[in-house]
């Protein structure tokens, strides 16, 4: 380390895996010690040895990330330039940032590293040959770069990486911050992507989830111009090679259903489809750790007792580094970072050639009254994939409580899209009616009452729900019509009570039932509002109707 004046674990090691493309393409000059694609052994080691993190019962490696315990979705800018300004869809969470504030800041950041030792990880976005995106990150933190080396595929042969020239180049400095009075920005925290000059900047957070998500966020916006839809889910295969994708935000069990011990694992959150089939972006999970029940969820339960895995703010005990996953005193949002190969039944390619023939949107309903399964039509399944409501599990971005918040998160993953909603929905629906699939509204929140008063949904009467879905069996069951939203709810399921089926049956008050189900009727048709003007009729039909458009009960 440059001001101690002796070695690190791996100086003598640190340009072995140099490419030719230096830094010096990317303006950063007049550095200390570059890194290049130091393998997971050693970044650890460079990591402890920085004072980083710390080595736990098992072998992984726990980091704090002091106050940035989520992602910042209000500090997220895009440079507003010719080549993409008429492509992105500018809102709430699409906030422009002009060329020059956006020159300013990088110049900033080119000046502060100076002097610095910088990590580079060379990788890939993308396990479909043909769109792989050869990404560059680059970080101040020894532990980022163990991060990206986790969570993006890694290039294995050592003559390519010499060759290695990134289309795409992200760089992580959380100790660098932006100012506002300077920069426009909103706080010291950014997060802002430059398609002119494919260049992603992440300053003033320290939480991993940002490198994750932007680089998420940019293959939204490259790989739908190439007809790949692109999606917020997870995605696994059984034996008969029937693909299912899960769809939902952060905390409504998208890792959890998809890691089933009886199908093969393409990935927990980020995922391609095309004609050729579905393709992971990632190679590497990043699950919820609050909680984590050996029983429940066992594959990633494991993961945690690891070497190689990246345990971020899970809190355990200095003396015996044995971990504590139920506490929650440093944040809800504690996380577990892994290689998708740690889990025993993934696919080693992290894609299959084969269509989807189940698509699974998960929401976690802290109201307590949506049904736990529905069939959805196509045009019903376009309003809801638009609509994406949800609840905000508590941590899961800065600013939120325990208490789930209601939501509308257009795509399941308003925070990452880039091109309007209607974009996706529409290669949604052109795909899902050539593979023929069959679309299923799954419920993962709460029943008897809100949250607070109800309680969560089993995750065993969930996980038996969609295996029966899943291979086949609802198919045999009969369903009803529900009343409100059209969609179809079996009366049945193996392995489930009946009455589950039946939400209203778990309240006490079944007027205080029907009334807080007709509220959410009223949320959803106000929501919907903002995008009625680019949608088809048909999708507008596709509506839910309030109680006082039919006769009283």
């Amino acid at each position: 380390m440059k001001y101690l004046k002796f070695d690190t674990p791996a100086l003598k090691q640190a340009t072995t895996f140099k490419s030719v493309f230096g830094l010096a393409n990317h303006g950063l000059v007049n550095l200390s010690t570059v890194y290049w694609n130091l393998p997971t052994p050693a970044l650890v080691e460079e990591a402890v040895f920085r004072g980083e993190g710390k080595l736990v019962n098992g072998g992984a490696l726990q980091v704090n990330t002091g106050k940035w315990t989520a992602r910042a979705a209000s500090d997220k800018y895009f440079v507003k330039e010719e080549t993409s300004e008429n492509l992105i869809d500018w809102g709430e969470y699409n906030r422009p940032m002009t060329s020059e504030k956006f020159n300013g800041l990088f110049a900033r950041l080119q000046a502060f590293w100076q002097g610095e030792e910088l990590f580079v990880q060379d990788v890939y976005a993308g396990a479909d040959k043909d769109l792989q995106l050869p990404l560059r990150v680059i970080s101040d933190k020894a532990w980022c770069s163990h991060f990206v080396r986790n969570m993006l595929i890694v290039e294995k042969d050592f003559a390519k990486l010499k060759e290695f020239v990134p289309d795409f180049t992200v760089m992580v400095s959380p100790r660098f911050k932006a100012d506002p009075r300077i920069d426009g920005t909103r706080s010291e925290t950014a997060i802002v992507i430059n398609f002119a000059q494919k260049l992603a900047i992440i300053i003033g957070t320290e939480y991993a989830g940002e490198i994750k998500k932007s680089v998420f966020t940019i293959m939204n916006y490259l790989m739908p111009l190439q007809d790949t839809m692109s999606m917020h889910c997870s995605a696994n295969v059984g034996d008969k090679n029937d693909v299912a994708l899960f769809f939902g935000l952060s905390g409504t069990g998208k890792t959890t259903l998809s890691a089933d011990p009886t199908r093969k694992l393409i990935g927990d959150d980020e995922h391609g489809w095309n004609d050729s089939g579905v393709f992971n972006y990632e190679a590497g999970c990043y699950a919820k750790a609050i909680r984590l029940s050996e029983e429940a969820e066992p594959e990633i339960h494991a993961c945690t007792h690891m070497f190689g895995t990246i345990l971020e703010n899970v809190v355990f005990d200095v003396p015996s580094r044995q971990l504590d996953l139920d506490d929650d005193s440093l944040t809800e949002n504690t996380r577990v970072s892994y290689p998708l190969e740690f889990i025993p039944n993934a696919v080693k390619e992290k894609r299959v050639d084969s269509q989807p023939k189940n698509i699974i949107f998960l929401t976690a309903d802290a109201q307590g009254v949506m049904p736990p399964i529905a069939k959805l039509d196509m045009n019903q399944a376009i309003y809801h994939f638009i609509s994406g409501y949800t609840s905000k599990i508590g941590g899961t971005e800065l600013g939120l409580g325990i208490e789930p918040e209601i939501t509308f998160s257009a795509c399941f993953g308003a925070p990452f899209m880039v091109h309007h909603p209607y974009f996706y929905a529409d290669l949604l629906r052109k795909k899902a009616l050539k593979s023929q699939a069959n679309i299923w509204l799954v419920n993962t929140g709460w029943v008897g009452g809100k949250f607070g008063v109800g309680k969560r949904i089993s995750i065993k009467h969930t996980r038996n729900m969609l295996n029966a879905a899943l291979n086949g069996e609802l198919d045999k069951v009969k369903f009803r019509k529900d009343k409100l939203f059209g969609y179809l709810i079996p009366e049945t399921c193996p392995n489930v009570p009946n009455d589950v089926f039946e939400p209203s049956n778990a309240w006490g008050n079944k007027d205080e039932y029907w009334k807080k189900y007709d509220a959410l009727a009223s949320r959803y048709i106000e929501n919907f509002k903002m995008f009625a003007d680019g949608v088809p009729k048909e999708v507008l039909n596709s509506a839910p109707k309030r109680l006082s458009s039919f006769a009283k009960k």
